[in-house]
């Protein structure tokens, strides 16, 4: 890392020009003899997770005024998943990630500052984030946006997932549909991150165990003055960072990758979390494998069940000690890397006098939900290089199925198929043609999991993609399933009615046709698609999912400075 990088816009006499330039934004000349600062602030009014991050990016300024740096805020755009669900809008929301990756690289490259503080929210931001730091390596901190509160609907509380569910059951006459009106308007009560362990929450946790946030940034809610103080000491955190010249590869290194992953598997969390650290960690140099997941996976006990597998929330977790008491659980039991360096020190310094376990929230790690973590990497003849599915939040009846295949070309085929009543106990959904290149984009697909689950059919139909599903998924939903359809998988020559198993504990996914009979057959027709702009240029760029399905395919040195 180049120390004093704003000096490449300050020192010397040819750079009379820069330094009129930045008089013009109203700097004075002691401003330009400090350390300035890049704030990177996703603020929008587009998704509840960001409409408050004007407040936070506030905070963070004072906190880098108050130890002496000079804070330069820029935006970055983001892409709200629950919005732009089950439309043609999903299959942006994944090529967002690297764009804002790219945006940033291309900022703080161009505009050479010496720090970063990175503020994001939801799902892709925190991600693409995650990889222009890597990418930058120069010193970074990240404070996320917070939870939301969850909501309270008939007595219960309620998060994002219990309504895309109660969209099945009013389709199929289980609720009115004033009922459904009256749940959407209390399920997101207050800004910040969809309530539950989903795919933002997911990734602002791990972006804390792996140490490139402050204590508390995973799971404080958004509406908390708890939130307000940690974005201020995190503006002055990144000023003792940068003075003792920590770069953020040196934090996001591969032990602190699996510990991430670790946390994962504790938590639960998204199966989105896999894709990321696969594209994350290339942009580390230390690219991650879905086999490494999978060992990581199989030898991490499962310590939490969050909304959407249970009714608990982060808000529950956050009371109990939040990250910090997870770790210091997992640490217990030789399943954490406490070594690591983070932001304020080494985990080891983070977590002391911090409790463990609580028994209900955090379980011990000798008594834990699941011996092997919430997340499962499954192989076999549908998916050699690999698929994903949210172990922790199967039913126990759903862990081993056989089913007849229903095939469908697309998400709206199958969303339209279930709503129609066309899916039967028993049977195997089977969405292709979603993948990285397919799609093109790689949608989530938490409509169709959602409408299953709403018309009580998810401890007996299973559903199997070459595209995502959402973190608020639950039951037998499998994804990232590797190679897609659209590049010769195996998913692509599935026919009507094929036998199909999902053996969750033996991490098993397989097509019960003969290698004679598949021979003969020849691949469904990749459904006809007009590309332009920007999903052009994904589908020819976009990486396997089981390399991250970034464009990005090249793992990526320290830039030039």
């Amino acid at each position: 890392m180049m120390k004093n990088r704003s000096r490449q816009m300050t020192d010397s006499i040819n750079r009379a020009p820069h330094r009129s330039l930045l008089y013009a934004l109203g700097m004075t000349e002691e401003e330009m003899k400090r350390p300035m600062i890049g704030v990177v602030n996703s603020f929008n009014e587009l998704i509840p997770g960001h409409i408050h991050l004007n407040e936070l990016a506030q905070c963070v300024k004072d906190g880098i005024r108050l130890a002496g740096g000079v804070p330069m805020e820029f935006p970055a755009i983001g892409v709200c998943d629950g919005t732009s669900m089950n439309h043609i809008g999903m299959k942006y929301s994944l090529v967002s990630r690297d764009v804002i990756a790219d945006s940033c690289e291309l900022v703080l490259m161009a505009q050479p500052l010496d720090a970063v503080v990175f503020i994001p929210s939801c799902d892709k931001i925190v991600p693409g984030m995650l990889m222009a730091a890597a990418r930058l390596d120069i010193p970074a901190i990240f404070v996320t946006g917070g939870p939301m509160l969850p909501g309270s609907y008939g007595g219960q509380r309620v998060g994002l997932s219990n309504l895309f569910e109660a969209s099945g059951a009013c389709a199929s006459g289980t609720i009115t549909e004033c009922e459904l009106s009256e749940w959407e308007k209390a399920c997101c009560p207050t800004c910040g991150s969809c309530s539950g362990m989903y795919t933002a929450n997911t990734m602002c946790c791990l972006t804390e165990a792996m140490g490139m946030a402050l204590p508390g940034s995973g799971t404080i809610p958004a509406v908390f003055s708890e939130r307000r103080r940690l974005a201020k000491q995190t503006g002055i955190q990144i000023m003792k960072v940068l003075e003792k010249g920590i770069t953020a590869r040196q934090i996001m290194n591969k032990q602190s990758l699996e510990n991430a992953m670790r946390m994962d598997m504790a938590l639960g969390g998204s199966t989105n979390s896999v894709l990321h650290f696969l594209a994350i960690s290339r942009e580390c140099g230390s690219p991650l494998t879905v086999d490494d997941i999978s060992r990581i996976a199989q030898t991490t006990p499962q310590l939490c069940k969050l909304n959407p597998a249970s009714d608990l929330f982060i808000t529950d977790l956050n009371e109990v000690g939040g990250i910090s008491s997870v770790i210091k659980e997992l640490s217990k039991g030789g399943f954490y890397n406490t070594d690591c360096l983070t932001v304020d020190g080494t985990i080891k310094e983070r977590i002391q006098g911090v409790g463990g376990s609580d028994g209900l929230v955090i379980r011990s790690h000798t008594d834990p939900y699941a011996k092997d973590g919430g997340l499962a990497i499954l192989k076999g003849n549908l998916a050699p290089e690999g698929a994903v599915v949210k172990k922790g939040a199967v039913l126990p009846e759903m862990m081993v199925h056989t089913g007849p295949a229903r095939v469908f070309d697309s998400e709206e085929e199958a969303t339209e198929a279930i709503f129609s009543g066309k899916i039967n106990a028993g049977d195997v959904i089977v969405i292709r043609y979603e993948g990285p290149k397919g799609g093109p984009g790689m949608r989530e697909m938490l409509t169709p999991t959602s409408a299953v689950a709403g018309m009580g059919l998810d401890n007996s139909v299973a559903l199997i993609t070459d595209g995502r599903f959402s973190g608020a998924t639950r039951g037998a939903s499998i994804g990232h399933v590797c190679p897609e359809a659209a590049v010769g998988g195996l998913l692509a020559y599935v026919n009507e009615n094929d036998s199909i198993t999902v053996d969750i504990p033996n991490r098993k996914i397989q097509l019960n046709v003969s290698d004679e009979i598949l021979s003969q057959r020849e691949p469904a027709k990749l459904p006809q698609r007009r590309l332009s702009g920007i999903l052009s240029r994904f589908e020819q760029l976009a990486d396997a999912a089981s390399n991250g399905a970034s464009m990005n395919r090249v793992q990526h040195s320290t830039p030039n400075e």
